[in-house]
């Protein structure tokens, strides 16, 4: 037996209150020594997904959402007092804006609360210039993570998260706001370009990706879960490879005025604004991710659309990018190549110069996350039928920078009887670092269903 179920074998006969779906409150991991806290009263509770903002500007307060609402945490009071949590408002696509004290959902629209923001960012099948929703809605993220939310034709409302008070954001169509709120966008798929200035990319063949993933081998001689890979991998590819034709149509959050730029050809996903640029957006060209050049920027005049990241190599791949505090630097998972060797990895748009801090593969996570001043990074590790492939991976991981340009990494968190596989009833833990850097906040169900936790940096004295 583990040492992660002696120990709840013991606190269950300890208290004789526990449960199968109920968590403890706080307690120490026995195999990190650090403290672990549950935030959230519901099961079924979940943090926003992880490059999404769900901080207050000041950083003491949390947002996540909860089958009965958006929820708020006080911050500053973690690990000193039980922490409470208070339902500010109901809706779904919850996004913390970037200069306020409010958070942005959207209610009335079809679909439930979401981790993915982006895939309810409203998404019409069209070649309207307006980007108007004649032809029917159809989702922005379009690989089954969330709900449409507010892109689906529910009004958008900023609601403050100390009182209450909320206003109507009238021309919003998601919650996908930018920093200064005089911008949101609709992905407006088959648009083609009307200047035929943006030819389509050349058809490639379609492949298998057993080939691609694991030269020589058949499917019989690879584990399940690398099967299981293979099989994901040949859905997303043949998207990926030959790419639809797409624009963005941004609009106005003042004035209701629409402009459709940004002709392409990709599945637009993982939209986030610039926490410091009212006017960039980052972006990704979604699929398999060695089949694509996958991380962008465009500016809100449809100017300057930018590919973050060059591939070096076949099979090279980044993905699940965000954005640094400052607006400087996007960060994002790299591989060189896919499955072998490991890096976080960052470029600043402003100089294009590039950072890389080498991880291993058994450190490697789903998500990872930064401080607001780059000097921690934190991920929710993978169980083996993640791209890492890890049979020992299945931890939430803090990494240090070191003076010499190295991280080091530490262990935080046990999480070997968490589900990660969301096809499979699972969830992403979707970690983020508190803005004073002594927590690490993520979803966990090794209890059973899906709570919020808070996991102390510090190891317990």
């Amino acid at each position: 037996m583990s040492k992660w179920f002696s120990f709840f074998a013991a606190l269950v006969s300890t208290t004789g209150v526990l449960a199968a779906d109920t968590t403890p409150r706080d307690w120490i991991d026995p195999d990190t020594g650090h403290r672990i806290i549950r935030l959230s009263d519901e099961g079924g509770s979940r943090t926003l997904y992880f490059h999404d903002n769900s901080y207050t500007a000041e950083g003491d307060k949390l947002i996540f959402n909860t089958p009965s609402g958006v929820a708020v945490v006080d911050t500053t009071q973690l690990g000193v007092v039980p922490p409470k949590m208070v339902i500010i408002t109901q809706g779904s696509g919850a996004i913390m804006a970037r200069r306020s004290r409010e958070v942005y959902v959207s209610r009335g629209g079809r679909g439930n609360s979401t981790t993915r923001p982006e895939a309810q960012a409203f998404s019409v099948s069209t070649t309207q210039p307006d980007g108007g929703a004649a032809n029917g809605g159809r989702r922005g993220g379009g690989f089954g993570f969330g709900s449409p939310g507010g892109g689906r034709g529910g009004p958008v409302y900023a609601v403050n998260v100390d009182t209450g008070q909320q206003r109507l954001i009238r021309f919003a169509p998601s919650t996908l706001i930018n920093c200064d709120e005089t911008f949101g966008f609709i992905v407006v798929r088959g648009a083609i370009d009307p200047t035929g200035k943006t030819p389509r990319p050349a058809t490639r063949p379609v492949v298998p990706e057993l080939g691609r993933m694991f030269p020589g081998k058949t499917m019989a001689e690879l584990e399940p879960e690398q099967q299981y890979a293979v099989r994901k991998e040949d859905g997303l590819a043949r998207r990926a490879i030959n790419p639809e034709p797409a624009a963005y149509t941004f609009v106005n959050l003042k004035t209701g005025e629409r402009k459709t730029c940004g002709y392409q050809y990709g599945n637009l996903d993982h939209q986030q604004w610039s926490p410091t640029d009212p006017n960039l957006l980052l972006y990704a060209h979604e699929g398999s991710w060695h089949e694509v050049d996958r991380t962008w920027t465009i500016r809100s005049d449809g100017s300057d659309m930018r590919l973050m990241h060059k591939r070096t190599m076949d099979m090279e791949i980044n993905g699940h990018e965000w954005w640094s505090f400052d607006g400087n630097t996007v960060w994002y998972d790299l591989q060189t190549p896919r499955s072998v060797d490991f890096w976080i990895g960052g470029v600043n748009v402003n100089t294009g110069v590039v950072t890389r801090y080498h991880i291993t593969q058994d450190s490697w996570g789903i998500h990872f996350n930064s401080s607001r001043d780059n000097t921690l990074f934190a991920d929710d590790g993978g169980d083996s039928t993640q791209v890492a492939y890890s049979h020992d991976g299945m931890w939430i991981n803090v990494f240090r920078v070191q003076p010499d340009g190295t991280v080091t990494r530490e262990k935080l968190v046990n999480m070997s009887k968490h589900n990660y596989v969301t096809g499979r009833g699972g969830i992403e833990p979707n970690v983020s670092i508190t803005p004073d850097k002594k927590w690490v906040i993520f979803t966990g169900n090794m209890f059973g269903s899906n709570q919020v936790y808070a996991v102390e940096i510090a190891k317990s004295k």
